[in-house]
């Protein structure tokens, strides 16, 4: 039975819902762009502070493995306190970093200020979903964190504002800019983002998995998490599905160029001006379809994003077999927006075979795994080019392993199905 104050409790959560949302759409537009801005504006930096090309790298991969390491202590971090405060403070030092990334006067301090950056910015993302999933718990959950990750990707796409300001400019007035912008929010952002009111588990809402009287420890969330089959394979499909990601980003360029002999420039523009728009576009529809399926099949957040990966799969295979440009375009394109189903509905799947406890450490130990999985395929990639493979057969691997991963998803959803008891 609900009460009075479970009542006043539960209209304060949905009023608060959709605002937590819009609030973090700005930081998910915010961690995306201060982290890859500096890659658009390499001639202005080495212009301005002389680094090879090696180290020049090792400033994103730095920033990679602090990243993906602290990933799963980092939503820890935010599952053991104050979601909101963890990314309140995360935003605040890692805008901070961003506008002392513009005093740096040599590589060692450009290089200690990526370093920042990966561990403040770690704790945002694991934070960010778990705090929209504590708010959205019904038919909303899926849309909801498509709508923040629909900021990401502007975040991603508008990349190009760091170059543009620092040919125009100086290098490290973007920096300055966008580091002051993201202070500022923060104040807003202490006054206006909480909690789910009266705490993340005293909502009348569906009771989710969670035994309350364990001690909320990193090692007891990690053993819990492991404990479970389902987690298991939901990090290899994470990992196997980060592969393919990086596998079709990383060479769709050179392969337009070669295969199909384009300039560097056509090469470029046809591998990705599409690519954040229709993924913005799938974010948001495969949230929205999602929630409305989930209404008469509370599998559809599994299937959903396997049904995306089956049909991204033959587009993308046809894409890296055809000789016809407009083919390889188009199912590119397909892949593009129906991959994307999965992206919006990771935290779903995860609220479902996860601790609720640990919903947050869980999709860090799930980061830490991209990261890795990343850094080995980006050099995988180049022993490939060495070793002279054809990036057809790239691509025509990454649709297997597409295949592989939405077979993932239906297993996940058997064992799911089985500790749940229920078929339907």
């Amino acid at each position: 039975m609900i009460t009075y104050n479970d009542s006043e409790r539960y209209q304060k959560a949905i009023r608060g819902a959709w605002l937590t949302v819009f609030l973090l759409f700005v930081v998910g537009f915010l961690n995306y762009l201060d982290r890859i801005m500096l890659t658009t504006m390499r001639t202005s930096i080495v212009d301005a502070i002389p680094m090879t090309d090696a180290q020049f790298g090792l400033l994103t991969s730095v920033f990679l493995w602090v990243y993906g390491l602290l990933s799963p202590y980092a939503g820890f971090l935010a599952d053991r306190f104050s979601r909101s405060k963890v990314i309140i403070v995360s935003l605040f030092v890692w805008s901070a970093v961003t506008w002392l990334t513009a005093h740096a006067q040599n590589f060692e301090q450009l290089l200690a200020t990526r370093a920042l950056m990966g561990i403040s910015e770690a704790c945002y993302i694991p934070a960010a979903l778990a705090l929209i999933a504590d708010y959205h718990r019904g038919s909303t959950r899926s849309l909801a964190i498509g709508i923040h990750n629909g900021g990401i990707m502007i975040g991603q796409s508008m990349g190009f504002l760091g170059g543009w300001i620092a040919e125009n400019h100086h290098w490290s007035d973007a920096f300055t800019v966008f580091g002051i912008f993201g202070v500022a929010y923060a104040v807003v952002m202490f006054f206006f983002l909480k909690d789910v009111p009266g705490g993340r588990a005293s909502l009348p809402l569906p009771a989710e998995q969670g035994n309350s009287d364990e001690k909320i420890t990193f090692l007891n969330g990690i053993k819990t998490l492991f404990k479970r089959r389902s987690f298991i394979l939901l990090v290899i499909f994470w990992g196997l599905l980060g592969l393919v990601g990086w596998m079709i980003v990383g060479w769709l360029p050179t392969y337009y160029k070669e295969h199909y002999q384009l300039s560097q420039t056509m090469a470029g523009v046809y591998a990705t001006w599409y690519v954040y728009p229709l993924s913005f576009a799938g974010v948001i529809l495969g949230g929205f379809l999602a929630d409305r399926w989930h209404r008469s099949n509370r599998y559809a957040r599994i299937l959903l994003p396997a049904i995306g990966l089956l049909i991204a799969a033959p587009a993308a295979y046809m894409a890296g077999a055809t000789d016809v440009l407009l083919l390889a375009i188009g199912g590119f394109m397909v892949y593009a927006f129906t991959r994307t189903f999965t992206d919006t509905n990771l935290m779903p799947i995860l609220c479902m075979i996860a601790d609720e406890k640990y919903r947050a450490t869980g999709y860090g130990v799930l980061n830490m795994f991209a990261c890795i999985v990343g850094g080995l395929s980006i050099y995988a990639g180049g022993v490939l080019r060495d070793a002279s493979v054809n990036t057809q057969v790239l691509f025509k691997t990454a649709a297997i392993t597409m295949v592989v991963c939405a077979l993932l998803l239906f297993a996940i959803k058997s064992i799911y199905a089985r500790t749940t008891g229920s078929s339907k």
